[in-house]
């Protein structure tokens, strides 16, 4: 007896891009249908996305047309977070620790070693050699050789920690679940916490200067600092 489904999905594994068509490939949605979870923006053309499966997307033509992008083994989990310092340099991160780097504009991945097996869920750096991670359980990891090594930094709190953001070397900040924001002025080896004044759980900051400042957060939050964080 023959079934007929209206629904055909395929959680896939990829060892090359949709063109190659090596395996099992998507046909439908195109190039792929895992939920992706962040993007980098190099300029009008290019943008590299991650996402579910260990999927990373890359497209060269305004978005037009995807590319999947080769994942090491052993890495089909969910990534978080993807950052570039230029346009050949960068990482993401993701589930147990994932961290993977690019030198060639996101084309190869690389695994990197975390030192950690919690998840990972946003990853910033200044410029090649120094970085940081955040995760859960209050994780905070840096490295200042590119992604090779990676120290453990504590931020006094055992709560998830959803984003990072550095404005140079020394300033920067995290926030995560409960209204925590944390700030630091010495590149990390202490971190300080600011007042929120909320419990929403705070999923993304960003500044322009060590001044101005944004972070939103579920229930529709959204906070302003024009004083670094002090209020």
């Amino acid at each position: 007896m023959k079934r007929k489904s209206g629904l055909f999905i395929l959680t896939l594994f990829w060892v090359g891009s949709v063109g190659a068509q090596e395996g099992w490939f998507w046909q439908n949605p195109l190039p792929q249908g895992n939920s992706l979870y962040d993007i980098y923006v190099f300029d009008r053309n290019r943008a590299v996305a991650v996402g579910a499966s260990g999927t990373i997307v890359k497209t060269t033509d305004g978005g037009s047309n995807w590319e999947i992008r080769h994942v090491p083994d052993g890495a089909p989990l969910r990534m978080w977070s993807v950052c570039f310092i230029d346009d050949t340099t960068g990482w993401v991160v993701g589930e147990s620790g994932t961290v993977l780097k690019t030198s060639d504009g996101g084309v190869k991945w690389i695994s990197r070693t975390a030192g950690t097996s919690e998840e990972l869920t946003s990853i910033y750096f200044v410029d090649g050699n120094m970085g940081w991670a955040v995760g859960g359980y209050g994780t905070i990891l840096k490295t200042i050789d590119g992604g090779t090594g990676w120290a453990s930094q504590s931020s006094g709190t055992s709560g998830s920690l959803e984003s990072v953001y550095f404005v140079d070397a020394q300033v920067g900040w995290v926030v995560g679940e409960n209204g925590t924001i944390l700030k630091t002025i010495d590149g990390g080896l202490n971190w300080i916490s600011q007042n929120s004044e909320t419990s929403e759980s705070l999923k993304s900051v960003c500044f322009v200067d060590a001044d101005t400042g944004w972070v939103v957060g579920t229930g529709g939050t959204i906070l302003k600092t024009t004083d670094g964080g002090i209020n």
